[in-house]
């Protein structure tokens, strides 16, 4: 039987796994546009960096490493995404926010098999 830690885990892979297919969605069936202050991108892109790299270089179990690399790179690679949003022409901005969501959509996955793995 998986400890009540496992079981949140894994819920909290399920909930970025539906986020990712949300952005997804989005990006195919909706134009995007710019918000009306895109400082807020650039801020949210900034805050993902630093949470994935903050992630990456803090101390945790050595059977939890990988878990920890996917979310922290996962974390870092959809903050640079959403930089490029801002800062990349708006043509891309469908395109960007796909990748996105494909990136998170890998994500929960892994997260999910490899928390179901464990013993």
């Amino acid at each position: 039987m998986p400890s009540p830690a496992t079981l949140f885990r894994l819920l909290s892979e399920f909930i970025v796994l539906l986020l990712g297919a949300l952005l997804i969605l989005l990006a195919l069936t909706r134009p995007i546009g710019l918000p009306g202050r895109p400082v807020a991108l650039v801020i949210l892109g900034v805050v993902l960096i630093y949470w994935g790299v903050r992630a990456v270089l803090r101390p945790g179990l050595e059977a939890e490493r990988l878990q920890t690399r996917i979310r922290a790179g996962s974390l870092v690679l959809v903050g640079l995404l959403v930089l490029g949003v801002r800062f990349l022409p708006l043509r891309h901005a469908g395109l960007l926010l796909g990748i996105a969501g494909a990136v998170l959509v890998v994500r929960g996955l892994a997260g999910g098999v490899l928390l179901a793995r464990r013993p």
